[in-house]
């Protein structure tokens, strides 16, 4: 089938890198003499049948597009797999501006209207996801990283960084919510490249509920361990995706709190730094002992930051590659760089079968890369509650007695 006009369009978040793929898409289609074609705001509206909020891509348009945050096109969630009629009106919509393909730019929460568009099209429509999620947690092969994903870490890098310089210049603690959900790829890769006092994320507490309590130990004795030390601070890092995993019945907020358009819980109306902090500072103050500790959300600051060299290079590759893809007569597929090459993954194979939702790739605890951040963190460990000594030094930097200290901290040592 041959191909003339390619639309271009964006789901989900920002993410740094978006622009140089909305470019290079557009770029390599004119060169190979198809239309390139911008749609506005994502799916939002397609999904109305509405074909006026798009226009045509030029060179001139995009040619320094490539290093600039944001996303040129904007971008929504709108969901069309979720709902037949909004999938009708988008391949209606679509049909009727002649479009024979499209480049969709998003991750797990594009993918699978990425994949019905298609089948809905009797693929007469081709689409190529680019995976775009500063999440990282798209189901694609472990070694592709979801574009925005190393920019966004290096902005939280510095962040954290100027975190830890205050932290140690004031004697405080700060605890810093990191956004990404549900997985904690993020907040580990900023915790671990910025050798952050600890981080925690939802993956290392197995399935089931995560509870409050939990997190309070984990970093109540993390200060307690840095206090043993002759270190009154430090910076905890906490995944905002750990909200997700609360059990209702423990945090009332979560039986009304607002929904995104996938279903997710906002987290950001959950305040996770606050209820730790409140509960960490309250259990001191009953043992006499008076720290200092900020809550701190790092969040919206890392999604429309300006790509880094490297990401702006990869990211022109992937729009390079989507719109070869798909003039070679490719299609349904998530488009990935593996060994400098060109690799499809089938979109089918991205979309959980069962649910209908995209599918997510957790942190593999039982990796080297967490077993090696974990080994850098300061935090209570086994170790620490079967060594006398060792109690005797911690449970005197929290304002316990030994066996009180083994009892309140038992958990950990599980």
């Amino acid at each position: 089938m041959a191909i003339h006009r390619i639309g271009v369009v964006v789901g989900g978040g920002p993410a740094p890198g978006t622009n140089a793929v909305i470019a290079a898409a557009a770029i390599e289609a004119i060169k190979l003499g198809c239309v390139p074609i911008g749609f506005h705001d994502g799916l939002h509206w397609l999904a109305q049948r509405y074909t006026d909020e798009q226009h045509e891509l030029t060179i001139e348009e995009v040619s320094r597009a490539h290093l600039t945050g944001g996303v040129m096109l904007g971008t929504s969630r709108t969901d069309v797999a979720a709902d037949p009629v909004l999938l009708r009106n988008t391949v209606d919509a679509l049909r009727k501006l002649a479009i024979d393909a499209v480049v969709a730019i998003g991750g797990d929460d594009l993918v699978r209207s990425a994949l019905a568009i298609e089948r809905e099209s009797g693929g007469r429509i081709k689409v190529v996801l680019v995976p775009k999620s500063i999440d990282n947690d798209l189901a694609v092969p472990a070694q592709v990283v979801s574009l925005g994903h190393e920019t966004a870490r290096h902005v939280g890098v510095e962040l954290v960084k100027n975190l830890m310089e205050d932290a140690r210049t004031t004697g405080r603690w700060y605890l810093g919510v990191t956004m990404g959900r549900p997985t904690g790829h993020l907040t580990l890769g900023i915790g671990k490249a910025v050798s952050a006092t600890c981080t925690v994320i939802p993956e290392e507490f197995g399935p089931g509920p995560v509870r409050l309590a939990d997190i309070v130990d984990i970093v109540e004795g993390a200060i307690i361990k840095r206090r043993a030390l002759g270190k009154p601070h430090g910076v905890a890092l906490l995944s905002e995706a750990l909200v997700e995993r609360f059990d209702p019945a423990e945090v009332e907020e979560l039986q009304d709190v607002d929904r995104d358009a996938q279903g997710n819980i906002r987290v950001t109306e959950i305040d996770l730094g606050r209820k730790v902090l409140n509960e960490v500072t309250l259990r001191f103050e009953k043992r006499g002992i008076k720290v200092s500790v900020v809550d701190k959300t790092i969040g919206y600051e890392l999604r429309c930051a300006a790509p880094l060299p490297m990401e702006a290079e990869y990211a022109r590759d992937l729009g390079f590659a989507a719109v070869r893809h798909l003039v070679g007569g490719g299609g349904g597929a998530v488009v990935t760089l593996q060994t400098g090459a060109l690799r499809p993954v089938p979109l089918a194979e991205c979309v959980d079968a069962a649910t209908g939702r995209g599918r997510q790739r957790a942190v593999d605890v039982t990796s080297e890369n967490y077993q090696v951040a974990r080994a850098y963190m300061v935090r209570l460990e086994p170790a620490d509650l079967a060594d006398d000594a060792q109690v005797a030094r911690l449970a005197a930097a929290g304002g316990f007695e030994p066996d009180a200290f083994r009892r309140h901290f038992a958990r950990l040592a599980g």
